[in-house]
């Protein structure tokens, strides 16, 4: 798995509350684990940016 370009491309939402969501995804991947983390081919980045994109993983900052 690779980072989904072409989504993101297509990503209207704010870039930096994107980025802050996947970084935070990541950090709770590499603790809890995922099932698509035990595919040895899947990166823990390429997986959050997926999962947030693609509204798997919801996310709201706090201000």
């Amino acid at each position: 798995m690779s980072i989904p370009l072409a989504t993101l491309e297509d990503n209207k939402k704010n870039v930096y509350e994107l980025t802050c969501a996947a970084i935070k995804r990541a950090k709770q991947i590499a603790i809890t684990g995922d099932e698509e983390l035990e595919d040895k081919s899947n990166k823990i980045t390429s997986i959050s940016l997926e999962q947030i994109l693609t509204a798997k993983t919801n996310y709201k900052l706090d201000k």
